[in-house]
């Protein structure tokens, strides 16, 4: 039996929550979820308004940022940490809420869960949280509907960067092979994607100025990129500066770790990671956060300035282990 489907059966009214940085996988792992649940009530929550740039997924639009108060039970999606639903946890109504209704949690990252509420969960480390969900409905796959598999595709396919990442085997394609026997449409995905992958003329610019701003460390091993708070409020809403910059960083001859770090009025800072060698999960748990060994992040309150020679001694410890 799906341990979804009989986690939600119980209930008539479900909220499908995502984290404060909603990406395809927990869009379309809540909006797959959506139209799997036999419930007669399910709401999609996220604590921000979903970016333009993931806007290419049919009912994007049904998520909110009111929480369904009168939902019976939760179900979270793509994370399984406590610094990623601090949004939520700071609300002491929607932590009340957490800490006294069922929770189930669906992710798929390698860092340890540390949720301050008791929960039921469906973790494992694996390509995405999508394939966890496709991989727990597939025996009942009545519920896996055309549009339910597009959403799991999308999630699938943003995950592992179009198939390629280095945690892709050929399970990872039988996954992508079922979800199109079971009505998805890869071609349509992608030209939906694309088409708001669109930039502007000001977007366009912007991207020269990041790429002109990158600094390298450890003798090109390490590329980082600093996005102030005003370039955040400014060009965020049509297009996130981590998309803008972190693939090309990634292509740069002999660099192995990519970071794009942002930072915020009250003093929060935070870095998106990918890397070629196996070491993005361990150098985002030493600052508080986690991921997979190729994509992490983290989130912490420190100085900009005091911060960066602490990143760049931890990436070179971590390299160095990978020679």
């Amino acid at each position: 039996m799906s341990k979804i489907l009989e986690f939600a059966k119980q209930y008539e009214r479900v909220i499908i929550i995502q984290a404060e940085n909603p990406d395809a996988d927990s869009l379309g792992s809540a909006l797959a979820l959506e139209g799997a649940l036999p419930n007669r009530e399910v709401s999609l929550y996220c604590p921000v308004q979903i970016p333009k740039y993931l806007r290419y997924l049919q009912g994007w639009g049904r998520v909110s940022d009111e929480f369904d108060f009168r939902a019976e039970a939760a179900i979270i999606v793509d994370t399984a940490a406590k610094i990623l639903l601090s949004k939520l946890l700071e609300k002491p109504e929607i932590a009340s809420f957490l800490q006294n209704r069922p929770i189930l949690v669906i992710d798929h990252h390698e860092t340890e869960p540390d949720l301050p509420f008791d929960f039921t969960g469906l973790i494992a480390a694996t390509e995405s949280t999508t394939k966890l969900i496709f991989d727990d409905l597939v025996d009942g796959n009545d519920r896996i509907t055309p549009e339910v598999a597009q959403n799991l595709l999308a999630g699938l396919m943003s995950d592992t960067l179009g198939l390629t990442t280095a945690n892709v085997g050929a399970e990872t394609y039988r996954t992508a092979a079922g979800l199109l026997d079971l009505g998805a449409d890869i071609n349509k995905l992608e030209q939906d994607r694309h088409e708001l992958m669109k930039k502007s003329q000001k977007i366009l610019r912007y991207k020269a100025e990041l790429i002109q701003r990158v600094e390298y460390h450890l003798g090109g091993r390490l590329a980082t990129v600093l996005i102030p708070f005003e370039e955040i409020r400014e060009y965020s809403d049509e297009y996130n500066p981590n998309v803008l910059i972190l693939d090309e960083l990634r292509l740069v001859e002999g660099v192995e770790v990519a970071i794009a770090l942002k930072t915020y009025p009250d003093g929060k800072l935070t870095g998106k990671l990918r890397a070629s060698k196996p070491v993005a999960e361990e150098l985002a748990a030493a600052f508080g956060g986690g991921g997979h060994a190729y994509a992490a992040g983290f989130r912490i309150y420190e100085d900009y300035a005091a911060f960066l020679p602490e990143l760049i001694a931890k990436t070179d410890e971590l390299l160095e282990r990978t020679k």
